[in-house]
């Protein structure tokens, strides 16, 4: 017997919940209810960022914020204030927790307008991270781009630890990544331990390196999955980190405030055949990996406390 076809989804709406847009100047994004996720962000139809349709999951992290701490736990397992804690092993293979707690969870709409769109969600007390949380995401289109604000308030009544990242995939119209040049001014490489994805405690010099994108080159082949730190910032304080290529004369800036000390960049090569190396993810993040064990900039927010954070794209050509 031919089971029922299942009804449609409700108009607006795809696999990652309801779907909302925002336009200005050419541009186009739209952001989704589950993780308030940025799904979709194009400049005169051609994609900054390489999304996923309204009937696909975000596989891969896909343009999701990562709350309310950003790539891997080791064992899941960190201590906070004299209390253990154990969280969930969502990345089973490495044994890790990773990405944080928010990204498969439905966000609620607080606002929407032309050219913005902001989410929210509470995220109550859980089995390894006994805290409350008020979360925020806006997603704005202007002149200079997208940019994305994320604000992290404590309502509970004990200190919380934070951190926070985002996983944007960026494009520049070449089919891989190898192609596209990579401006990535770092002063550091953080070295991972390679079965695990975890902070070794080594800091590595870029100079003389593959990893040394300080001047711009070609990706080629290399494979990235590495956290960079010791950003040089502007005179807003602005970290940038630009992809780039010169037959289409295309670009794309990530701007990154200075809560966001580190920039993790990703080939994809982990990714199934289809996507992969197709984008290069290049992850602002507060921290690096395993800061919930390590401290290592750690945001800790006492009860009342807030911290609002901010990073943008700035397409070009």
């Amino acid at each position: 017997m031919t089971p029922p076809h299942p009804d449609p989804l409700p108009r607006g709406e795809g696999i990652s919940g309801k779907q909302f847009e925002i336009a200005a100047g050419g541009q186009h994004a739209v952001v989704v209810e589950v993780g308030a996720t940025l799904r979709e962000y194009t400049l005169d139809g051609r994609p900054i960022c390489e999304g996923f349709a309204a009937d696909e999951m975000a596989r891969g992290g896909r343009g999701q914020p990562i709350l309310p701490w950003p790539n891997r736990i080791e064992d899941g397992q960190y201590d906070f204030q004299g209390e253990p804690q154990q969280l969930p092993l969502d990345e089973v293979d490495k044994h890790n927790a990773i990405h944080g707690l928010t990204r498969w969870l439905n966000w609620s709409l607080l606002e929407h307008a032309a050219d913005r769109v902001r989410l929210g969600l509470t995220l109550h007390p859980r089995p390894g991270y006994p805290f409350t949380l008020q979360l925020e995401v806006q997603y704005s289109l202007d002149d200079a781009g997208l940019t994305v604000r994320t604000t992290a308030r404590n309502v509970g009544g004990r200190a919380v630890p934070f951190g926070a990242g985002q996983h944007p995939y960026l494009t520049v119209g070449t089919p891989v990544v190898d192609d596209a040049t990579l401006h990535l001014p770092a002063g550091y490489r953080v070295e991972l331990d390679a079965a695990r994805q975890l902070p070794t405690g080594v800091l590595l010099p870029l100079a003389g390196t593959l990893f040394d994108f300080r001047t711009p080159k070609p990706i080629g082949s290399l494979v990235i999955d590495d956290c960079f730190g010791d950003l040089p910032r502007d005179a807003d304080g602005r970290a940038h980190v630009t992809l780039s290529h010169d037959s289409s004369a295309a670009s794309i800036r990530v701007w990154m405030d200075r809560e966001y000390r580190y920039a993790q960049v990703f080939t994809g090569d982990t990714l199934a055949a289809p996507r992969r190396r197709r984008g290069l993810a290049v992850e602002p993040m507060t921290c690096p990996p395993n800061a919930f064990r390590s401290g290592t900039d750690l945001i800790v927010l006492p009860p009342g406390e807030a911290v609002t954070l901010e990073w943008g794209i700035t397409p070009f050509g």
